[in-house]
């Protein structure tokens, strides 16, 4: 990582930490979002250093990538001797946000930003949210072990494949690449509630949510999974963690986006080679939650400070340490908004997003 971004971005961090609550807010990051007030500010700060949290529950929902982070947390939680009760569940990326911005869940897990109908529906209904970045993911191609043929895969092969025109079109092995087997083609992927579903058609196709529809598909990762290691002619994408912990029964294709074929790893992704699918993970916690419910507030302390062992634990990046420094730098200001202002972006790196961090 360019050191020079990163020393940047960890004294920016400790300036407005010593500054306390004084800094101004950059309002282009916030226009979309209810205004801050100083006294909700305060709040957080006071239920934010609390020592004791007797009890409450936390709901979570959101995507299932984030989810194994999400449970070696709760799990490290429980085993602290916090009694809060904290829910998790997945429905997605998409319909965790659907639920989060009707106020039905305190924390969303989600494989990439907030989209821009989203922050509507949140504001529409009051919802003020912060947003903390807690890992980066590889965005894994998989196919079964006793695949003999496929050694590498490149972008423009996977867009043949998933685009909405191969739909019972693009249905053999052969007709991927000439020298692949006569052999069908059986698809698993993210289903269209999924983040992930979201990111890997922008980032393959060139279109989010511009996919063919006759394939297996899941917002829980686990069944694609399964699906690819019983099925000897399957191809299937899912979160690097799902790999990790199923790697002697998978074989994960490297990736050639013109530079030569790249695997999935936590190298290839800190030295920005695995691209497109590189991408980094969030979770987003309602701000109304943080401020009232001495219980969601701990929670997400816990969270802050454990996702570099939780992320790693599991099979994914972990951000450096200046990446959770501006995360507490956020959670103590009680910083409401996004830096993506709706969108996802392809290609990012972990100082790029350090660099967007630092300047939120």
């Amino acid at each position: 990582m360019n050191a020079k971004v990163t020393n940047s971005a960890l004294m920016f961090a400790t300036l407005i930490l010593t500054s306390a609550c004084t800094a101004p807010s950059n309002p282009s990051a916030q226009t979309e979002q209810p205004p801050e007030q100083p006294q909700q500010q305060q709040q957080v700060k006071q239920v934010a250093n609390s020592e004791t949290v007797a009890g409450g529950k936390v709901k979570i929902d959101g995507s299932s990538t984030v989810y194994p982070i999400t449970q070696a947390i709760i799990k490290d939680y429980e085993a602290s001797g916090n009694q809060a009760q904290v829910e998790v569940n997945f429905s997605g990326t998409t319909g965790g946000f659907k639920k989060f911005c009707a106020g039905e869940t305190d924390i969303n897990n989600a494989s990439r930003p907030i989209l821009k109908a989203e922050m509507e529906a949140c504001k529409a209904n009051g919802i003020g949210y912060m947003e903390f970045p807690i890992a980066f993911d590889a965005l894994t191609v998989a196919v079964n072990p006793q695949n003999n043929w496929a050694q590498d895969i490149t972008t423009e092969e996977l867009k043949k494949i998933w685009e909405p025109a191969a739909q019972n079109k693009i249905t053999k092995w052969n007709q991927v690449r000439s020298s692949w087997p006569d052999r069908p083609l059986k698809l698993y992927g993210a289903g269209d509630k999924s983040g992930t579903f979201d990111y890997f058609t922008e980032a393959t196709v060139g279109t989010p949510r511009a996919s063919r529809k006759d394939y297996t598909a899941s917002e829980d990762d686990n069944v694609l999974v399964n699906g690819i290691i019983k099925d000897p002619n399957a191809l299937g994408y899912f979160g690097y963690s799902y790999y990790e912990q199923n790697k002697d029964k998978l074989k994960a294709l490297p990736v050639d986006n013109g530079k030569g074929p790249i695997l999935p790893s936590p190298t290839t992704v800190e030295k920005n080679q695995y691209q497109p699918l590189s991408r980094p993970l969030f979770i987003y916690v309602n701000i109304t939650s943080s401020q009232n419910k001495p219980a969601v507030n701990n929670f997400v302390k816990h969270y802050i400070e454990k996702a570099p062992t939780a992320a790693s634990s599991v099979g994914y990046i972990p951000l450096p340490e200046e990446g959770k420094h501006l995360n507490y730098v956020h959670f103590y200001r009680g910083k409401v908004g996004t830096v993506f202002g709706g969108e996802a972006k392809l290609n990012l790196t972990i100082s790029e997003l350090l660099r967007k961090e630092g300047q939120f």
